[in-house]
């Protein structure tokens, strides 16, 4: 039995290439014994290339190619195709044995996405889940994913399902080696971030190339990736490179007061954090172990949130005890923000309760990449 792919057809079995040296030998009626003659090979090793044990080597190609008349090419295309199949299905046995594990991915949404092609048989599925990932293997995954040397560990140890953030993490890094980026840049970062704060009252459709654009010149990767289930992550932050860091969004909570803190929440982690760890945020206050209480957290928390309301000025606001939306507006106008970022704030800080001011929010739509 044999199956077809994208690339074409795949059988399940490899022929050596003696049995097509075979067949030319019958075809012409030389025998074995008379061709080991002409090409000054031993009988033994052309008996053993014809049953599959010995392989064609350049030199033997060489050979044929004088005394048959068909071209050395012929032979080495046929040797290596042959040994090509023998690796692919030493490799595909070997990967039945975790077929499995192959569940414990969404995998139906990673095709659906158009992240991974749809094959023909679990097995061949899995081959598809690797190429994305970049390793040759399912122990190799494991230790770029898994083991205690592995950056991601920590980050994936408690998460709602390691498996699929993995999958949105692996996406990003994609994307992100695509972007052209200049040289990380901490004092042109922190510049930029002003600029980005005046895009926060602007559309998706404007401020999100511009905002990529900013980052870019920075040294930063943006990258918004739409979340897959069981994932519930607002955005990651971590290193590619000494000299380009990854902030990567998902679409998860689109108002415009869940995007801009998450985005400056992310900010924050590059410019006060080192660029070993990867910071994976679940959620408002937490990380991706839970741990509202992480120091690194809530250093991003306070950064994000002084930096798109200066503390000063907010703190005036809030002591004139006048939160109607007359006044939100006019305060964010000042302050040259979106609106609902100062409702998204004031809800935080239990100003006002979480159902008052959200008329106030955009919900946000994104150009996905």
């Amino acid at each position: 039995m044999s199956s077809k792919s994208e690339t074409g057809f795949r059988p399940d079995y490899a022929v050596p290439p003696g049995e097509t040296l075979k067949e030319t030998l019958e075809s012409l009626g030389m025998t074995q014994a008379q061709l080991a003659d002409r090409t000054g090979r031993p009988k033994k090793t052309i008996n053993e290339i014809i049953k599959g044990k010995a392989a064609i080597t350049a030199e033997t190609s060489l050979q044929l190619e004088r005394v048959l008349g068909i071209p050395a090419a012929f032979w080495n295309n046929l040797e290596r195709n042959y040994q090509e199949t023998l690796a692919r299905l030493r490799e595909e046995d070997k990967l039945r044995s975790h077929v499995e594990w192959l569940k414990t991915f969404p995998v139906n949404a990673l095709i659906k996405a158009g992240w991974i092609k749809k094959a023909a048989s679990p097995v061949q599925q899995l081959q598809e889940l690797l190429n994305f990932f970049g390793v040759a293997g399912v122990a190799e995954w494991r230790k770029q994913w898994e083991s205690p040397q592995a950056v991601y560990r920590k980050s994936l140890a408690h998460a709602s399902n390691a498996h699929a953030i993995a999958a949105w993490l692996r996406k990003g890094d994609i994307e992100a080696s695509k972007m052209t980026c200049q040289p990380f840049d901490a004092a042109a970062f922190q510049k930029s971030l002003e600029q980005i704060c005046r895009l926060t009252m602007e559309p998706p459709e404007k401020f999100q190339p511009r905002l990529k654009e900013a980052c870019a010149a920075a040294g930063v990767a943006m990258i918004f990736v739409p979340e897959l289930p069981k994932t519930r992550i607002f955005g990651a932050t971590r290193w590619l490179t000494p000299n380009k860091a990854i902030i990567q969004l998902s679409l998860r909570g689109k108002s415009d007061d869940h995007l801009w803190f998450t985005i400056f929440h992310e900010a924050g982690h590059i410019l006060l954090h080192g660029k070993k760890a990867i910071f994976i945020n679940m959620g408002e206050d937490g990380c991706a172990d839970g741990n509202l209480k992480n120091r690194e957290e809530l250093e991003a928390n306070r950064f994000a949130s002084d930096f798109l309301i200066r503390p000063k000025p907010y703190k005036e606001f809030v002591g004139r005890a006048r939160f109607d939306n007359s006044s939100i507006k006019s305060f964010a106008n000042e302050q040259g923000i979106a609106t609902g970022i100062v409702v998204g704030r004031l809800q935080h800080d239990r100003v006002i309760p979480y159902s008052r001011g959200n008329s106030l929010k955009k919900r946000l739509s994104f150009a996905r990449q």
